[in-house]
């Protein structure tokens, strides 16, 4: 190799190496391992606030649990993540999540996660992010399995 070519090499090894750790962090992780990057989805994804003291809340988990294991476990284009409204720890969640048998995947509190919208105001809220990165919300009250449908369709 030419010595003026040496330094240069160096350099560029340096900035592949610099690049490749800086890899972009996922917008959301789950409490199943699920990491989402709203700038690469495949088809929507519900997001439902909710908390433990409200409930209206606490009402609409069966219907969002019947709606993940007919409609989100059956196709990889849907997705439904649920956020607590609470200021609550990744260990929080998982026992919030066991407490009411929630089956689908909840946002986790480390690393925070970022969302396309403002935080609701009041509960329960529901959105739809769209994989064109359009938003649908919030759909404000207890949402049922008819209207999870037809809130995913575009």
């Amino acid at each position: 190799m030419k010595n003026w070519l040496k330094p240069l090499a160096g350099t560029a090894i340096v900035l592949t190496t610099l690049l490749a750790g800086c890899s972009k962090a996922p917008d959301v992780v789950t409490t199943h391992d699920q990491e989402l990057d709203w700038n690469n989805l495949q088809g929507p994804v519900v997001v439902n606030y909710f908390a433990e003291w409200c409930a209206p809340c606490l009402r609409e988990l069966p219907e969002l649990n019947e709606f993940y294991h007919q409609d989100i476990e059956s196709t990889s284009n849907l997705q439904l993540v649920g956020v607590s409204f609470d200021p609550l720890d990744n260990q929080q969640i998982k026992a919030l999540a066991e407490r009411h048998s929630i089956d689908y995947p909840l946002a986790l509190a480390q690393p925070t996660a970022k969302f396309p919208f403002e935080r609701p105001k009041m509960l329960p809220a529901t959105y739809v992010i769209f994989a064109d990165g359009s938003v649908k919300g919030p759909m404000m009250g207890e949402q049922t399995l008819a209207s999870l449908r037809e809130a995913v369709k575009q």
